[in-house]
């Protein structure tokens, strides 16, 4: 079941970025939605593909060594490695704070649209909702 839906995203990928790629050399002048579409549809399709083909890769490869494959496993599920990981994202959140911030306000400095500013603050202050959400809920269960 696994295996036919990897080789479905593989699929599906490539059609993807055969569309894409269609879509650039067809559409002589792109005007509005077609400016972006056709370059959407190439990095989604390249993603889907990647992904699909990287995990059917990684299926054969476990299957030709097993020993390998429960190598792997124990490693991915180890408690230290896992805690390693978050603390590795709780870094990068951090950076990403600050970096954001900077950000958005070089952006309103510069003169930038507004259409532009209001979406970036409003995905700042939706991370940081979601962390503040879940803080009070782990508190609360901690």
């Amino acid at each position: 079941m696994k295996q036919a839906k990897n080789i479905w995203l593989s699929i599906l990928g490539f059609v993807l970025i055969g569309g894409g790629i269609y879509l650039i050399k067809t559409v002589p002048d792109p005007q509005g939605i077609m400016r972006a579409l056709p370059f959407l549809l190439v990095g989604f399709g390249c993603g889907i593909f990647g992904h699909g083909l990287g995990e059917l890769l990684a299926k054969k490869a476990a299957e030709s060594d097993p020993e390998m494959a429960r190598q792997l496993e124990i490693a991915q599920t180890d408690e230290r490695n896992v805690m390693i990981g978050n603390m590795a994202k709780a870094k990068g959140y951090d950076m990403m704070t600050y970096v954001f911030g900077a950000l958005m306000v070089a952006f309103a400095v510069m003169g930038a649209s507004w259409t532009v500013i209001i979406p970036m603050v409003i995905a700042y202050l939706f991370v940081h909702g979601y962390a503040i959400y879940f803080r009070m809920k782990f508190d609360k269960e901690m």
